[in-house]
């Protein structure tokens, strides 16, 4: 399961060292790598002039066996907290409501409406619109009302109904519909590649009441799908089938820097196009008061800045003209924060464990190049990999070599399958390589100028048996071409990386060019899958499950906008990827997602990178947060404070 924190995850590739961190996606996307954004809310409201009268929707009928009312759901058991709970336990329900909170975001953006795939949309529309349901940072997997004040399922998990709370309301005052939940999925799904992915096995939304929406399955038994609907953002369906200011229809499918009209705690105050967008609390905000909320949404301005250069962005910080970041560079976080204001004590720099997620950050070739379906050929693209020489190097060796694709979960994989995973495993023998039985993986062995040598050795026998030889220095395939590797970044902090891989590979004889381009064609690129290698990587729930078909499925290795970076096409794996889906209880999916990552490491479809436990911060100490934070999220931006005695005492923004 995605995380439940109503975000998107970027596609962008983040910086050496980067991990999903434990705050929001969107900060993650924002502060990290920043990316395609999500949606934003009105500059002026919809007047109920302008308003276009939707048609009368018939009501269908709910279905039979719909199950008992539940204010919360929870794919780990029941929901900790209790249907008359107040407040999560981990929030301050006297923060102030007060202060700016300035963010940073690399790139540019050129569009309000994100739910299409063309165009980079801008940062922190996330803050404008409202979801079926919200989550809570101390627990896995489990969500309470939002807009919904109740759902329900029958045992089978082939449909889930949602009531709606009557007090929900748009910005303009109006309500939030049954007729704009249905509108909702269907633009979504319509407009968004990967929505429609997501959501396909959801045959059917509709009203089935005044106030209810039931969304219909096209199978039974995936206890994942009546929760991943709740993450369904909400748009409200008069305003945008209305006529925009200059009086022509507006049009969801299209790029818009019009500020939509929105639910949430927030609303644009100012657009200034590719360089910065700014939003302001609503006072008047329909779902203030709800358990969900209390505590959250602190800030009376939040705003996003936006630099095109990650040098001119980390001086910029240290310039005060930004509050906060995440440091994805070791380099950087080892040399770059020694400036007066961290030693005066006006910046606090700090770490926050990750508990809530994996990963796998790694060197991605493109199976889908005939040059990288050898196995033989890839597993040499490990070996030339000299990892402890790169994080002795490049890392300050603050880094761990990934051996997982869910690192540092008690998904992960080891050892040799026992058990629950075996037994999986075993039915799908046939499938899957014989040497998950007998061997655990293991990246090869690094460290001494001995081991160099002796892992390029390896690598150059498996080559010459993959049916490559040198000539003239040039690695070359049987017809006498040569075997070139063209590694795509975006982001100039991966130069070095990929600089200091380079060369390895070039003992070899391989050709290696490192291209550098913008983050439009970087993303045109990827979505195209016209590149040799790119340095991105996956991240982690700790409850997996639909989106691991996007991940790795057959299904998703050539459709647009997927997330199968590596083009993996493979029946073990799709096999394992159901087996996830369909586990019947928690100790079910770890055992299958244990035969998962078993299998993927087995292929040796990636060359892992490194790892990281925590989340490195700095920020101008402004701010304010609850004494114990939540297990699963250290929270920022969203129940932390403007503190105005630590901000007197820091010195005004500049």
């Amino acid at each position: 399961m995605m995380r439940m924190i109503r975000f998107r995850r970027s596609v962008r590739p983040a910086a050496p060292g980067w991990r999903p961190p434990a705050l929001s996606d969107a900060m993650a996307r924002s502060l990290v790598a920043a990316a395609l954004g999500l949606g934003l809310l009105g500059l002026g409201l919809l007047g109920p002039a302008m308003a276009q009268e939707a048609p009368p929707t018939a009501v269908a009928a709910a279905p039979a066996g719909a199950g008992e009312w539940r204010h919360g759901l929870s794919l780990m058991g029941e929901p900790k907290y209790s249907a008359d709970f107040k407040r999560f336990d981990y929030v301050n329900p006297d923060a102030p409501k007060a202060g700016l909170l300035r963010l940073a975001v690399d790139g540019t953006f050129d569009s309000l409406n994100d739910i299409i795939p063309r165009g980079t949309p801008a940062a922190g529309l996330q803050l404008i619109y409202d979801t079926l349901m919200s989550p809570a940072y101390d627990e896995v997997a489990t969500e309470y009302g939002l807009i919904a004040e109740s759902v329900r399922y029958p045992a089978d998990f082939s449909s889930v109904t949602y009531r709606l709370r009557p007090e929900a309301k748009w910005h303009d005052g109006q309500p939030i519909t049954a007729d704009d939940v249905v509108w909702s999925f269907e633009q979504l799904t319509k407009n968004s590649p990967r929505q429609a992915y997501y959501y396909s096995h959801v045959a059917r939304a509709e009203k089935t009441g005044e106030r209810e929406v039931t969304f219909t399955f096209d199978q039974a038994g995936n206890r994942e799908l009546p929760q991943i609907v709740g993450q369904i953002r909400i748009m409200p369906k008069h305003w945008w089938t209305a006529n925009g200011p200059d009086g022509k229809p507006r049009d969801i499918s299209q790029g818009t820097l019009e500020a939509p009209l929105g639910s949430g705690p927030y609303k644009v105050k100012q657009v200034q196009p590719g360089r910065s967008i700014s939003f302001e609390r609503v006072p008047d905000y329909w779902g203030k008061d709800l358990p969900v909320n209390i505590g959250t949404n602190n800030f009376d301005e939040q705003r996003y800045e936006y630099f095109r250069d990650s040098t001119v962005e980390l001086e910029a910080f240290k310039g005060d003209q930004y509050d906060f970041r995440v440091e994805s560079s070791a380099k950087d976080w080892a040399t770059a924060y020694n400036f007066p204001a961290v030693k005066e004590g006006k910046v606090i720099l700090e770490e926050f464990p990750d508990r809530a997620s994996g990963a796998m950050q790694a060197f991605i070739p493109n199976l889908r190049r005939e040059k990288f379906q050898d196995q033989r050929v890839r597993r040499a693209l490990n070996y030339a990999l000299d990892f402890e020489g790169m994080n002795r190097t490049l890392f300050f060796g603050q880094y761990k070599r990934t051996s997982s694709f869910f690192q540092n979960t008690e998904l992960a994989s080891s050892g040799l399958p026992q058990g629950q995973e075996l037994a999986i495993l075993e039915s799908v023998k046939g499938e899957v390589p014989a040497s998950v039985f007998t061997k655990p993986f293991e990246n090869p062995p690094s460290g001494s100028e001995g081991v160099r040598r002796s892992n390029l050795r390896e690598a150059a026998k498996l080559l010459r048996e993959a049916g490559y030889e040198v000539k003239g220095g040039k690695l070359v395939d049987a017809k006498g071409e040569p075997f070139t590797i063209e590694i795509l970044l975006a982001n100039p902090a991966f130069e070095r990386v990929a600089l200091f891989y380079k060369p390895s590979l070039e003992r070899l004889g391989i050709t290696v060019s490192v291209r550098q381009v913008d983050t439009s064609q970087y993303i045109n690129r990827l979505r195209a899958r016209d590149y040799d290698m790119i340095i991105s990587g996956w991240g982690q729930s700790l409850s997996p499950g639909n989106e691991q078909r996007d991940f790795w499925g057959s299904s998703a290795a050539d459709r647009e906008g997927s997330n199968n970076y590596a083009g993996i096409k493979d029946p073990g794996v799709d096999a394992l990827i159901e087996k996830v889906i369909y586990a019947k209880d928690r100790a079910e999916l770890v055992a299958a997602t244990h035969a998962l990552d078993r299998v993927l490491l087995a292929h040796d479809y990636v060359v892992p990178a490194w790892n990281y436990p925590n989340t490195r911060t700095a920020r101008w100490n402004r701010f304010s947060h609850p004494e114990t934070l939540p297990e699963y999220s250290f929270g920022f931006p969203d129940i932390w404070w403007w503190d105005a005695e630590k901000a007197a005492r820091t010195g005004a923004a500049r």
